[in-house]
């Protein structure tokens, strides 16, 4: 049976405007970074998909390394998306990013002007697309001025190849300079990606504040801390979990008797909330009105609808935020 969307689709999302934009994202956003390679069961990432657009999710985040192998996630996704979303296109916002390692060679990653540009228009073969809805710059370049980094995502707007430009794993000095200079050239910042999770904090050291003053908005990826923000590792390493994976990034060594301690307790807390760990991870993000999306990912349309329910209650009291420090930082 050919898709056909949910005609409720857009009932129960919340869509929060980005930065100063005109544009408005989902208050939770799907990231193929896993799950979605040729190493994946193409199906099983279809229904996600499938089910996650059924709840109002518009935006799927794509990098042009993510697979395994790099460059499969933008394929599987683009064959998704030609089959099953083909009259969709417009109310999707797709976006992809450059900046790792893709190809061999002195050209194959970083930031100048002749790897981005080539990058994009290999993505877009990839997910057979005219444009992207957002182009990252998926880290800092140290030996490419950054004034070419950033002319390089101007020119792309201008040949028509995104419609807004982004910033993803730029601390605050870098990142405030490129804003600056994008600013400049007349295509503004319109989101910054950072890793942002209640185990990795950085941004609250003056990146979150620059943000809300230069009107750009933010979309936290990792926000599970790459399932540790989960009861998926309150009884050890499950068989097939990202832990137990040789191409994952979250190493059995990450999961230490320290780390078990605090998971378990932020669990009773958020049984006491009424939701599951990863919810109250979700909604702690999304408490902040500078967060404008968060990055979930999924490996199953049955975790994807638990996170989902993660933007169903983000208030919490003053006792609570207070507990959860307390937690976080007895480590």
């Amino acid at each position: 049976m050919p898709y056909t969307p949910s005609s409720a689709r857009y009932s129960e999302m919340e869509y929060r405007r980005c930065g100063n934009s005109g544009l408005k994202l989902p208050a939770l956003s799907l990231g193929l970074w896993h799950n979605f390679g040729h190493v994946d069961v193409l199906e099983n990432s279809r229904q996600i998909l499938h089910d996650a657009f059924d709840a109002g999710v518009t935006h799927f985040d794509l990098a042009n390394n993510y697979g395994p192998p790099p460059g499969s996630a933008e394929e599987n996704f683009g064959k998704i998306l030609l089959e099953d979303f083909r009259g969709y296109r417009d109310e999707l916002i797709i976006s992809t990013k450059a900046g790792y390692k893709m190809w061999e060679g002195p050209y194959g990653e970083w930031g100048s002007k002749k790897y981005l540009v080539s990058s994009l228009d290999q993505s877009l073969k990839r997910m057979n697309l005219d444009y992207v809805d957002i182009f990252y710059h998926h880290r800092p370049d140290p030996n490419t001025p950054l004034e070419e980094s950033m002319a390089a995502l101007d020119l792309i707007v201008r040949q028509g190849k995104a419609l807004y430009v982004g910033l993803s794993n730029y601390e605050v000095p870098e990142a405030t300079r490129a804003i600056q200079i994008l600013k400049d050239l007349g295509t503004p910042c319109l989101i910054h990606q950072p890793k942002y999770s209640m185990f990795v904090r950085w941004v609250e050291d003056g990146l979150l504040d620059l943000l809300e003053k230069e009107g750009v908005g933010c979309i936290p990826f990792s926000p599970l801390a790459q399932g540790l923000l989960t009861n998926k590792y309150l009884k050890g390493i499950p068989e097939g979990s990202r832990a137990a994976k040789a191409h994952g990034f979250l190493k059995e060594e990450d999961i230490t008797e320290e780390k078990l301690a605090q998971i378990k307790k932020l669990n009773e807390l958020a049984e006491g909330r009424n939701q599951s760990l990863a919810q109250m991870a979700l909604a702690w993000l999304l408490k902040d009105p500078r967060v404008t999306s968060v990055l979930i990912g999924a490996s199953s349309p049955a975790q994807l609808a638990d996170s989902l329910k993660g933007m169903k209650n983000t208030q919490f009291s003053s006792d609570e935020l207070a507990q959860i420090e307390t937690i976080l930082q007895n480590s």
